[in-house]
């Protein structure tokens, strides 16, 4: 029998879960708004959020894809297939020979930075020229997926390396902060297709064929990049002369148009190296390309190999959406079917 005390609280409000989505979504994009659109109080709705009965949900902007977009998906996702799997049981390629390439801009520092500070510790001043105006750098990054032996030991971690489209300048004048000649750091603000062909052949393609597992011998390596203007083709005469070196030939191959869940970086790498190298708040371009650089060091080869994982099921989520983006990712504890 339950005792005086326990009766003693208030009891829960009891809310339909219609009386939610009847809202017009216009109205529910703030814990204010909702509570007034429902009669209740914020303080209610909050609590709601935390017991799981309202979920939060950020509402992003995807790429418009047209009849031809949604059938090369389809078509794309049909080739990774292994033969004619049923739908329950799909299985894919594994894709040990393919290098995703990608390129990115990584900003010095966010208009806003998160942290936590104990009780009365005064927040730290960040200062700059202009909050409109925040030095970036482009990167190109590349990647293949990790081995792992039997033991679940990491032999290759897939991270090939990520390269800044930046150079070296003397300076012309002397003044207070160095002396006529000094080297110093230069962006390179429009990259075109000669920055991009000579990115590929200079610096990923060496990088490759430097970490690239040696006991699997000559295979051909496909390098797989979007649909920019500034990329060069698998027939562009420059590279027919450096496909082919050594054990190794690489294939140019260009994914979707306007699917950029089809690459690995975007997919989910690029956030995780980004948010690595936020956290070590570079003061200039020097020392956030050690940072970026860095934070691809750290990133685990793990994490890597979740991206890859989720890859697939992006892949099934397609085919299931018939070459739509319009589909939500399910949400898979990886670290259980990695263990069986």
């Amino acid at each position: 029998m339950a005792t005086k005390a326990q009766n003693a609280s208030r009891k829960r409000i009891q809310l339909a879960q219609d009386s939610i989505t009847e809202q017009d979504m216009g109205d529910r994009t703030c814990i204010r708004d909702l509570a007034e659109m429902l009669h209740i109080r914020a303080t209610t709705v909050w609590r709601m959020i935390k017991r799981g009965d309202v979920r939060p949900h950020a509402y992003p902007l995807h790429p418009g894809l047209q009849d031809p977009n949604m059938l090369q998906r389809v078509k794309w996702v049909l080739d990774l297939l292994i033969g004619d799997s049923p739908q329950e049981k799909r299985e894919y390629k594994t894709m040990f020979d393919f290098v995703h390439i990608d390129e990115k801009w990584f900003y010095l520092s966010k208009k806003q930075q998160r942290v936590y500070l104990r009780k009365n510790e005064r927040g730290k001043y960040r200062l700059g020229k202009s909050s409109k105006f925040i030095p970036n750098v482009m990167f190109t990054a590349a990647v293949a997926r990790p081995r792992f032996n039997d033991k679940d030991e990491c032999t290759f971690d897939g991270k090939l390396g990520i390269f800044p489209f930046t150079y070296q300048e003397a300076t012309k004048r002397t003044s207070k902060n160095r002396g006529n000649g000094t080297l110093i750091t230069k962006v390179v603000e429009l990259v075109r297709q000669k920055e991009t062909r000579d990115m590929l052949i200079t610096p990923i393609v060496p990088a490759i064929m430097e970490k690239w597992p040696h006991s699997e011998g000559h295979k051909t390596r496909f390098i797989q990049q979007d649909n920019a203007r500034t990329h060069i083709t698998h027939s562009d005469p420059q590279w027919q002369q450096v496909h082919q070196q050594g054990d190794f030939t690489f294939i140019l191959v260009q994914q979707p148009p306007n699917n950029p869940d089809l690459n690995i970086l975007d997919l989910g790498s690029f956030r995780s190296i980004q948010s690595l190298m936020h956290k070590k708040m570079p003061k200039d371009v020097d020392a956030m390309m050690d940072a970026v650089n860095q934070a691809c060091y750290e990133l685990e080869a793990r994490t890597l190999g979740n991206v890859w994982l989720s890859y697939q099921y992006v892949m099934s989520e397609i085919l299931k959406a018939k070459g739509s983006n319009d589909y939500d990712l399910p949400h898979v504890n990886k670290a259980r079917l990695l263990s069986h």
